[in-house]
């Protein structure tokens, strides 16, 4: 069913890594024109603004870095009041609505995944480089960012995996990670444990990034809701280099473009986050422009 309304909020959150410049990211996407192409593609588009989060520097020192859960982690409390905010925002979404999400890093996630999955199971197709399912115990880095996955499904720390409401937001067999070409050790025994359904590069090498595409759809299509987290970082950072993580061998413009396109024909996506633009390493706003282009695929634009 095509919405009524597709809300956006930014959320210009870098927290989760150290690399500044991706609180930027939603000023970027709003500048490249999403609302305009949107309402172009004859939706009801309604700006909801920024939810406000914490910069870095606000923090104190023993903040910024702690050892928790068996590791370190960074901007714990930050991040924890920043998604709360997110939770509450998203909880008000609409079951007519659908919700765009411009991060800021992937961290965000912790907040639009928990809320948009309160009421009913729901699919996450999580679009990235990097699999974000570390834990502290795991994170060679102590960044958040890396991290949300592995809490949404229960595992890590309570302050986290509790966000919103109480324990797991999604079931691990509802997850499906596509474009994975950079994974910690650590994530490695987490997905395999977890069962965690994932689709490498070379997978997509191999196989074509439509087969890719068609299994992945499969495998949520019986579930009330799907929410899509795209990582700027999924592509190939000669097409979108303005990323906090780049890595290169990823998405090209066109596997992308057609991954969105065929969730698109699906029909089963109801939610969507963008994250990890960072201006400041971007080549005149071009992978804002390209998530704009991307968003635009999902909710339905056509060659023909």
């Amino acid at each position: 069913m095509r919405p009524a309304v597709v809300r956006i909020f930014g959320v210009p959150m870098d927290l989760g890594q150290q690399r500044r410049g991706v609180d930027m990211g939603p000023s970027a996407v709003r500048y490249a024109g999403l609302q305009a192409r949107l309402e172009g593609l004859g939706y009801r588009v309604v700006d909801g603004g920024n939810i406000a989060v914490e910069a870095p520097e606000e923090a104190s020192a023993a903040e910024a870095v702690q050892e928790l859960g068996g590791g370190r982690v960074r901007h714990l409390r930050a991040v924890v009041q920043a998604c709360q905010r997110i939770y509450e925002t998203a909880c008000h979404c609409g079951p007519d609505e659908f919700p765009i999400f411009l991060g800021g890093d992937h961290s965000i996630a912790l907040g639009t995944v928990g809320a948009l999955s309160r009421l009913a199971p729901t699919g996450v197709l999580w679009v990235d480089a990097h699999a974000d399912c570390n834990t502290p115990a795991t994170s060679p880095s102590g960044n958040l960012h890396g991290m949300p996955l592995a809490h949404l499904v229960g595992l890590g720390l309570p302050e986290l995996v509790d966000l919103g409401h109480p324990g797991p937001k999604i079931d691990p067999h509802h997850v499906v990670l596509i474009g994975l070409r950079n994974v910690d050790a650590g994530e490695r025994s987490h997905l395999r444990e977890l069962g965690i359904r994932a689709y490498t590069m070379r997978d997509i090498d191999e196989r074509g990034l439509a087969a890719v595409a068609r299994e992945a759809i499969i495998h949520v299509a019986g579930l009330p809701r799907v929410h899509v987290s795209l990582d700027m970082d999924s592509l190939d950072p000669g097409f979108a280099p303005g990323v906090g993580t780049p890595a290169p061998g990823g998405l090209t413009y066109r596997e992308a473009h057609l991954l969105m396109e065929m969730l698109a024909e699906s029909r089963k996506v109801t939610s969507l986050d963008i994250v990890e633009i960072n201006p400041i390493l971007d080549d005149g706003n071009q992978t804002a422009e390209l998530a704009v282009e991307l968003a635009a695929s999902l909710l339905g634009a056509r060659i023909l």
